[in-house]
């Protein structure tokens, strides 16, 4: 018995002197990349305590994997605010360098913006340099003093950390390690142009910055923005997917390849309770809306219980009053799908019939094709004709001469005497459509029965999430026409 306390008292001594707690902290870290982040954090924190959850543990869990070989091409989706860019694109690289004996790693990291990832560089360098960790790993690598800048620094074991961006990703390096920290600006993901630019850069560009496309691993780390962004991309190639939204959704469950499942259990608990409380994330969910909560805080972009437009009080009717002011409105397909031959999902044209009596909206029709420039003039013209020469008109304007010169051809050319006008849309879609949500939300919205109902509620269900937009942006444009009373007439030229 007196052997035992005499062992006992001499492990509490051992454990009580400052190498040995060295010792024991280098071995802990060593061992799982979250209590690295733990033991770490102070240093670029030292005002704000770290938060222990599940998810972070989840998120860094992945993270070793990749490191470890299980996994080579990781798709991480999580609401804002879970530190994900801390813990990837900060603590990751540092832990790879010194706990786990991995200094001559690559890292390649991108964001949507070059401060971003530049920002994460400097808070990994200064993390690398600080007396907490050069107590540690000090003796594992150094600094190259002849490269220590912002947005790129190298070590003496031939390892190297360089930030970059989506749209200026200029450099020739190639990593061993690839990160893909929020590729979108959530601001700008229902541009088109915007999106899909950046999703042509992770297809196109990203495959020949990487050392060895058979194995290095890639790690792409976001909220969802849309249902074609680039998380969509990645699981289309096969990406192992933590998928980890704010609220559980049971039929979503996440179970993935190294064994991990969301320990979650009852319908709508919260994701990280320690740090957002149920009142935190219905404030988000205010401001978000419906399309950004089901995105970016579900990680589904297209949620079943409908988006922006809250498509179930959409009631369908079989007239509408006589005296039901009335105006059309045209979005034309920016390019000519019959000649788009690399595309499996063009475009569409598509013109929208808006009423209003008494307060009261009704989408009257809905014209839809894929069809060349010139159908598209015979399309209008008939359709025009059909409506009626005392219903106004509008078409959205591209920006530029070009669009300038295509809404003078129609005036001139194709609907002579009728009282059409270019639109030059402003602000973002959603923006543009409030006024309409608004109303939908109020009850104050009527579908006129048709074969076209389905296609618009499929595709108002996602909006601005979905594959397609062109209806709805008709339907918002002949709407705000309407409620501006900007109705005027242009005489033949």
């Amino acid at each position: 018995m007196a052997a035992i306390a005499t062992d006992l008292a001499s492990l509490a001594a051992y454990a009580a002197s400052p190498s040995a707690r060295l010792e024991i902290s280098r071995e802990r870290c060593r061992r799982t990349l979250y209590q690295f982040q733990r033991e770490a954090w102070h240093v670029l924190e030292p005002a704000r305590p770290f938060v222990e959850g599940w998810a972070i543990g989840a998120i860094c869990e992945h993270l070793q994997a990749v490191t470890e070989g299980q996994i080579r091409r990781l798709l991480i989706t999580v609401p804002p605010g879970l530190s994900k860019s801390m813990t990837t694109s900060v603590m990751w690289p540092a832990w790879e360098w010194g706990p786990a004996g991995r200094p001559w790693e690559r890292h390649l990291a991108f964001a949507y913006a070059a401060t971003l990832s530049v920002r994460d560089n400097l808070k990994t360098r200064r993390l690398i340099l600080s007396p907490w960790y050069r107590q540690r790993w000090g003796s594992a690598f150094a600094l190259d003093r002849g490269q220590s800048q912002k947005a790129n620094f190298e070590n003496d074991q031939t390892g190297w950390r360089i930030a970059s961006s989506v749209e200026g990703a200029g450099t020739g390096l190639r990593g061993s390690r690839v990160i893909i920290d929020d590729p979108h600006n959530v601001r700008n993901a229902d541009s088109d142009v915007q999106r899909e630019s950046t999703v042509q850069w992770f297809r196109e560009t990203l495959p020949s910055r990487v050392d060895d496309p058979a194995n290095t691993p890639i790690v792409i780390i976001m909220q969802r923005v849309h249902e074609r962004d680039v998380a969509a991309e990645a699981l289309s190639l096969g990406y192992e997917h933590l998928m980890l939204p704010m609220r559980f959704d049971p039929p979503r469950r996440c179970v993935t390849s190294i064994g991990f499942t969301d320990p979650r259990e009852d319908e709508g608990e919260l994701l990280f309770p320690e740090r957002y409380s149920e009142a935190a994330v219905a404030e988000l969910e205010r401001s978000l809306m419906g399309y950004g909560t089901a995105a970016q805080l579900q990680q589904e972009p297209s949620p079943r219980g409908g988006n922006l437009i809250q498509v179930e009080k959409l009631e369908i009717v079989d007239a509408v009053p006589n005296a039901a002011r009335r105006h059309r409105a045209w979005d034309l397909a920016g390019t000519d799908p019959t000649r788009q031959k690399n595309s499996g999902d063009p475009d569409y044209t598509a013109g929208a019939l808006v009423r209003e009596h008494a307060g009261i909206w009704y989408i009257g029709d809905i014209r839809r094709d894929r069809l060349s420039p010139f159908a598209v003039e015979q399309l209008v013209r008939q359709t025009a004709e059909l409506d009626g020469r005392n219903v106004p008109l509008s078409i959205e304007q591209e920006p530029g001469s070009s669009g300038k010169g295509t809404i003078e051809h129609y005036q001139r050319r194709v609907l002579v005497g009728l009282a059409v006008k270019g639109v030059s849309p402003t602000g973002s879609k959603v923006e543009r459509a409030r006024a309409f949500v608004a109303a939908v939300e109020a009850g104050n919205v009527r579908l006129v029965r048709g074969d076209w109902n389905a296609a618009f509620l499929n595709e108002a269900r996602v909006f601005p999430a979905g594959a397609h937009d062109d209806q709805v942006d008709a339907v918002v444009q002949a709407f705000n026409e309407l409620a501006n009373e900007s109705v005027f007439f242009i005489s033949s030229l």
